[in-house]
């Protein structure tokens, strides 16, 4: 019995081993395979910045052996593909030129290097049926957070990170008031789609989502910056899907919705007046100078700026120029930063006004893309236009969590929305 099972055995396993083998060589595997990476990505972005890199690794060793290089190579000659190329190669020629040291140049290609996944990520999902899911797995994984974000408020010992705000369970205040604003408003056109077709309940659900990232948001913690960009979101909402009637309705909810806010939560309060007191004593206390930080920064970019406005200072550079302009009148402009929390002059301070070229086209490359109609166009619009309006107070497109976000919201919406254009009729 013993040698008979000996016997069988060997084969037996031999042949699940080849089968294992061939289905990860098979091609619809690894496109399913590719597909669950990148929802996994999604998922635990909001959670942590080591699993989404480990996962961006594996979906590429899993995604590459699927693409068709021909059809790739086309796909490259349109601006949404071609451009974060272009501002990559920019960074890596800037650093023969650049005036910081060689660790700071290498680290500053980083921030552009993730700008590339958007191209195989257009065509991945140009290709695949699970993109929705991606979108799901993205706003499920932020509910979640949003739940445990009040929980932390009211327990701030059920932190997982020590994080310099209460409500905020990991990462930073700023992270996740992005986050949240994403959702809120990736989830408007489904209401408002629900509400029209009569079906109540899905509605409801969904606005319901929307008042917990809300909710958060006026009570728990909140980005100024995010304060801006629901303000232009909620302009392009109206003007992308409301009748102009409509639309006054949502200017006087909002309005309402605003003056509510403003009298019940003194923490909202307190996040906008302190803006003016940031500015005023800034100079004396850089721990409350917020405000005052960016402005000086602002100056000084813009002075190094003017000094080299044709190709910049080159990759890397920014801290070298914050260090010649410092001085000894106060502790704020004596302050030397590697980031102008502006993305605009971080990319002309490098690049100079080549860099900056470079930057918009791809910015209205991307804009181009999602002016059509349905989810994924609308998804992919507000991603792109959250990024330009969260740059003008930061470099947001090379910050890891802003930037990764970009780069999921540009590759799978827009994958999507040139699948549903390449199977609609001529």
């Amino acid at each position: 019995m013993t040698a008979e099972s000996e016997t069988w055995s060997g084969p037996a396993d031999q042949q699940g081993g080849r089968k294992g083998w061939q289905s990860w060589r098979n091609p619809a595997a690894l496109l399913r395979a590719a597909d669950v990476l990148v929802i996994l990505i999604a998922a635990s972005l909001p959670w942590s910045t080591t699993a989404p890199s480990i996962f961006v690794g594996l979906w590429l060793l899993a995604v590459t052996p699927t693409i068709a290089w021909r059809d790739y190579a086309r796909e490259l000659t349109r601006p949404a593909f071609a451009l974060p190329f272009a501002l990559l190669l920019l960074a890596l020629l800037g650093t023969l030129w650049s005036e910081g040291a060689w660790a700071d140049r290498l680290h500053a290609i980083k921030p552009v290097a993730k700008l590339v996944l958007i191209p195989p990520l257009l065509y991945h999902f140009s290709r695949s049926e699970r993109g929705l899911h991606v979108c799901i797995a993205f706003l499920a994984s932020c509910a979640l957070l949003a739940a445990f974000s009040w929980i932390v408020l009211l327990n701030p010992g059920w932190k997982i990170t020590a994080t310099a705000s209460s409500g905020v369970p990991v990462k930073n205040y700023i992270d996740q008031s992005q986050e949240f604003t994403l959702c809120a408003f990736a989830l408007a056109l489904p209401v408002l789609t629900f509400w029209r077709g009569g079906r109540a309940v899905a509605a409801t659900l969904c606005l319901a989502l929307i008042l917990l990232f809300v909710t958060n948001m006026v009570f728990v913690a909140s980005a100024r910056t995010a304060l801006l960009c629901i303000a232009v979101l909620l302009a392009l909402f109206a003007w992308k899907h409301l009748s102009h009637r409509a639309a006054l309705v949502l200017l006087a909810g909002a309005v309402a919705a605003s003056a509510l806010a403003w009298t019940t939560s003194p923490y909202l309060r307190q996040r906008i007046t302190d803006v003016a007191i940031e500015y005023r004593h800034g100079h004396e206390d850089i721990s409350r100078a917020s405000t005052a930080q960016r402005l000086t920064y602002w100056r000084k970019a813009l002075h190094a700026f003017a000094e080299a406005p044709l190709i910049g200072h080159g990759t890397g550079s920014i801290k070298r120029q914050f260090e010649r302009a410092a001085t000894s009148e106060s502790s704020l402009t004596a302050e030397i930063v590697s980031n102008p929390h502006n993305q605009t002059l971080n990319v002309a301070m490098q690049w100079g006004l080549l860099g900056v070229v470079l930057l918009y086209a791809m910015w209205i490359a991307h804009l181009c893309l999602f002016l059509g109609e349905g989810l994924a166009a609308w998804i992919g619009l507000a991603a792109v236009v959250q990024n330009i309006a969260s740059s003008l107070l930061n470099s947001h497109l090379f910050d890891f969590h802003e930037g990764w976000m970009y780069v999921l919201g540009v590759g799978v919406a827009g994958g999507m929305v040139l699948k549903a254009k390449a199977s609609s009729p001529a």
